[in-house]
């Protein structure tokens, strides 16, 4: 379709009524903003929305011809070539080594603070009224994942834990204890393994109890031996795995310790310390300066079994 000529025409208007026009008649069409067909040719994509493809091997007017900008001869222009290769020689890797190291003592956890426990039970995703443990976290995303060590409870937004919770985590730091506790809650510290938690994110191992963790009395009478084998029976109808205990002296001393609310810390008798090497002091076998030596036959008062 040719361009609209409106130029000519309000030109040929003016000539038969004379009058006065403030503005020049050749201005007219720049006062309607009406443009010419012929930009239809001149339409293109913004600079920068898209990059040309480079196509190697096309001549050296495109700067990548002839050898495509592998350069001349030798094995990075005939194949690949691994990363840290040295043409055959030993490695640099080999020659001086790695540096660093791993430290297979360090825990590997998953950190949860009271701000996004509250924000969590505020929404209606946790249940403050049952135990929360690291299947209602994961299983409500309140946590993304589970690391290999389970769940460390920190205390940042602590000033806004308003309800009382039960929570089982496996490390607590010692501000988030008393900020949960000042709420009217409680906090357990136990010990998961990897395998452990795989398992109690599927539903076929107790994430709470296990053999240590109940404080089981000797039966005084046959029905009570009944009761306690029911229970067990019941709890492996349940559940297909055991949740294991400690057996490192890190992991023992570390949940029997009643300052971090350890599980095992029932185990420790009334006036001992968690540790399984060092003696609580005065509670040794001392007396002045002499040393009380047993003789042969005699047993400890109370037939403990300690380990010194």
């Amino acid at each position: 379709m040719p361009p609209r000529l409106q130029l000519l025409s309000r030109a040929s208007a003016a000539v038969s009524q004379p009058a006065y026009q403030p503005l020049a008649p050749f201005l007219y069409p720049c006062l309607n903003q009406q443009r010419s067909a012929s930009i239809l040719s001149q339409l293109s994509d913004n600079k920068g929305a898209y990059n040309k493809r480079i196509r190697v091997g096309r001549g050296p007017s495109s700067g990548y011809g002839k050898t495509s900008g592998r350069g001349h001869k030798g094995q990075k222009q005939h194949g690949k070539v691994p990363v840290g290769f040295n043409g055959g020689q030993t490695p640099d890797w080999v020659v001086s080594g790695s540096r660093g190291f791993d430290n297979h003592f360090s825990t590997e956890m998953s950190p949860i603070n009271l701000n996004r426990i509250q924000y969590w039970i505020n929404a209606g995703r946790l249940d403050p009224t049952q135990p929360i443990t690291l299947k209602e976290l994961a299983a409500s995303r309140c946590i993304h994942g589970v690391a290999k060590d389970g769940v460390k409870l920190l205390a940042r937004g602590k000033e806004e834990l308003s309800t009382p919770i039960n929570i089982i985590v496996s490390r607590a730091s010692a501000e988030a204890i008393n900020a949960v506790e000042k709420a009217g809650g409680t906090v357990t510290t136990r010990y998961y393994t990897d395998f452990a938690i795989k398992k109690i994110k599927k539903g076929k191992m107790d994430p709470v109890h296990s053999l240590q963790s109940r404080i089981v009395l000797a039966p005084e009478s046959e029905a009570g031996a009944e009761a306690a084998a029911d229970a067990l029976a019941e709890e492996r109808r349940q559940y297909k795995f055991r949740l294991p205990d400690p057996t490192s002296r890190k992991h023992l001393e570390y949940y029997r310790d009643s300052a971090h609310r350890g599980y095992l810390s029932h185990m420790v008798a009334e006036g001992h310390g968690p540790s399984l090497f060092f003696r609580t002091p005065g509670m040794g076998t001392r007396t002045g300066s002499k040393r009380v030596v047993k003789k042969s036959g005699q047993t400890a008062s109370g037939g403990e079994n300690r380990l010194w």
